[in-house]
């Protein structure tokens, strides 16, 4: 059996959310939805999240998996607020699930952010380990630890199609940074070849596309390419590609590039699964964001941001 698979682009970030629904139960997974967060004005909105409610309701579908591939340090994940507005209009409890090495990732973040034990505890209702196993409706599905561009990174296999957050990209995309805590290129190697020895038309779901901006190869958004189709043509990782030449492209890139946009609130919400801190002022959740200050201009190290 194959699911009926939905897909939203957002493109501000880039970022791929799906929708994964068993035909016969009705019964579907949510798979990294995404809160939009405008950094300039310091406002959130739920327009990406609210069109995948909407896709819910129109097709009748009972949710009951919140799947987050990692942490996501480019996007705010919009999980809690889809589960908080499944159980307003009358879901059960929807757990938000992710890989079970998200504790390391909680444990670096909340240090650097100072982010209170006790609103990473039920972060999240189930941690994945690795090829476990788990049903949508009456399909099986499995959680695929990929890690290497995050230590907590997964990918859910259902049906012949993975869903494989950033551990690969489109091919003339290549593959995700290395440089996160817990990051490592010759682990994501590994990672990639996992998946490029699925069957060839094993269709490989991505959780971004950057499509490129020279008109020669300007192309649409792409949500998925098969096995095959990746290991003929993404430019990091063919067949005929060595680790060591991998890792040695890979570190050369990650060394040049810069923080994600929007990492510093991406991060502390992302490990509290989506809440939003508990700190705020008048009405509005404050954000610590690191200010790189020369010696002798300013005492002040941190300057707080406002999300309303």
């Amino acid at each position: 059996m194959q699911p009926i698979i939905h897909t939203s682009f957002e493109p501000k970030t880039g970022t791929w959310q799906y929708i994964v629904a068993c035909p016969t139960t009705r019964e579907a997974a949510i798979i990294d939805p995404v809160l939009d967060y405008e950094p300039a004005v310091f406002t959130i909105t739920s327009r990406s999240a609210d069109a995948l409610l909407c896709i819910i309701r129109e097709k009748d579908y009972t949710v009951t998996w919140i799947l987050e591939t990692h942490v996501h340090g480019d996007h705010l994940t919009a999980a809690y607020y889809i589960q908080r507005a499944l159980w307003k209009n009358g879901h059960p409890y929807v757990p938000i699930a992710i890989g079970e090495n998200v504790t390391y990732t909680q444990k670096v973040f909340s240090s650097r952010y100072n982010v209170p034990e006790e609103e990473l505890q039920n972060a999240f209702g189930h941690l994945f380990g690795s090829d476990e196993e788990f049903q949508i409706g009456n399909l099986t599905a499995t959680a695929l630890h990929l890690p290497g561009h995050t230590p907590d990174q997964m990918g859910y296999l259902i049906g012949e199609n993975i869903f494989t957050g950033d551990s690969i990209l489109n091919p003339d995309v290549g593959s995700a940074r290395c440089d996160f805590p817990g990051g490592d290129a010759r682990v994501l190697f590994t990672s990639i070849k996992r998946l490029l020895s699925f069957p060839p038309n094993t269709r490989l779901y991505t959780g971004h596309d950057y499509p490129p901006a020279n008109e020669a190869a300007a192309r649409d958004p792409t949500p998925c390419v098969t096995v095959g189709e990746q290991n003929e043509m993404n430019k990091h990782i063919k067949n005929s590609a060595s680790a060591d030449d991998f890792v040695r492209w890979r570190t050369e890139r990650d060394n040049v590039l810069t923080d994600p946009r929007i990492v510093h609130q991406a991060m502390q919400v992302n490990v509290r699964g989506g809440k939003m801190p508990g700190r705020s002022h008048d009405g509005k959740a404050l954000l610590l964001y690191p200010v790189i200050v020369p010696q002798g201009i300013l005492t002040g190290v941190v300057h707080r941001s406002f999300v309303r």
